[in-house]
């Protein structure tokens, strides 16, 4: 278990996290998302006892890192598949962080051939592609068999087969009751990944809860309504202040009112049906939605000066 209680840090005049609090618990994925600059990466930094917080506190299984007898066997963690001395080769890498936490040699070879590394095992890892890098990674955090593991951005430079094969490893970790924390920017990704959800921006929880929560918190989910009689449906609709859009086949979109309580509606007005549909929004949608105003870094979506930049006038 990890256990985030009341953490603040700062550098210098940059407040990274703010008063930081949640908890991950064992037998789940749980997603760990936020805007870039949101305080992630600093996040788990603080759980792994890499930066120390200016308050409050961060525990794996009751303790401080720092306090763990033997870390590795306890908490495996992927925060820079790069962090590797590029001279040695992969073995070596694990060689000397099993030799640092009392693990035996087998282990090496077992995580090596759990992540596919063993026919490069002897090779220097610094010639490794992003890829590769990842899977050593991964087998480092896995090489003391730990019950906590953190993953930071793990799927990153894989190919779909490495990306698929991420995905199977994280719930089976969890499966086995192990408690599993992972940051991801492929919303994607985690909606089929997850099972809990930790959604910070600017340093500060916004959200935590299990993916469905988290998406029923979007103002996108609608209903769709399709009637031979929408008019009269919407003019009904719309006493109850409920949001209602013509669609272009002749369908309404109907926001703030539950499926049950359309059909009630048309029921009592003996309106028939032709189609009740709810319509979820996605993980995307609902994370755009709730972070909206957490976000740093703004992107330009005006026509006009995305043409500017791309056309500039003669001269410039």
């Amino acid at each position: 278990m990890i256990e985030v209680i009341g953490v603040t840090k700062r550098y210098k005049d940059k407040l990274a996290v703010d008063d930081l609090s949640f908890e991950v618990k064992s037998g789940q994925v749980t997603g760990f998302l936020g805007p870039n600059g949101s305080g992630k990466s600093t996040t788990m930094r603080m759980i792994m006892g890499l930066d120390a917080p200016d308050a409050g506190t961060a525990l794996v299984n009751g303790r401080t890192y720092r306090h763990l007898p033997v870390p590795l066997r306890e908490v495996g963690a992927l925060l820079e598949a790069k962090a590797i001395h590029p001279g040695r080769s992969a073995y070596n890498h694990l060689w000397y962080l099993a030799q640092s936490n009392d693990i035996p040699r087998s282990s090496i070879d077992a995580v090596l051939e759990m992540v596919g590394l063993t026919d490069v095992a002897r090779k220097r890892a610094g010639k490794f592609s992003m890829g590769m890098g990842q899977r050593l990674g991964i087998a480092a955090a896995l090489l003391g068999d730990p019950e906590v593991l953190l993953f930071d951005e793990p799927i990153n430079g894989l190919d779909p087969e490495g990306i698929l094969w991420v995905r199977n490893l994280l719930k089976r970790l969890a499966s086995d009751g192990r408690t599993v924390f992972v940051s991801s920017h492929l919303m994607s990704e985690m909606a089929l990944t997850a099972d809990h959800l930790v959604v910070i921006g600017r340093g500060r929880l916004i959200s935590t809860g299990s993916v469905s929560e988290f998406i029923a918190q979007s103002t996108s989910q609608f209903v769709r309504v399709r009637s031979p009689r929408s008019g009269e449906l919407r003019r009904l609709l719309m006493a109850d202040h409920v949001q209602v859009i013509d669609e272009d086949d002749g369908a309404l979109s109907v926001s703030g009112m539950s499926a049950s309580a359309i059909g009630e509606i048309a029921g009592a007005a003996g309106i028939h049906l032709h189609e009740l549909s709810p319509q979820m929004a996605s993980l995307e949608d609902a994370f755009m939605e709730l972070t909206r105003d957490s976000v740093e870094y703004h992107g330009a979506n005006d026509p006009a000066r995305v043409s500017a930049i791309a056309h500039p006038l003669p001269g410039k």
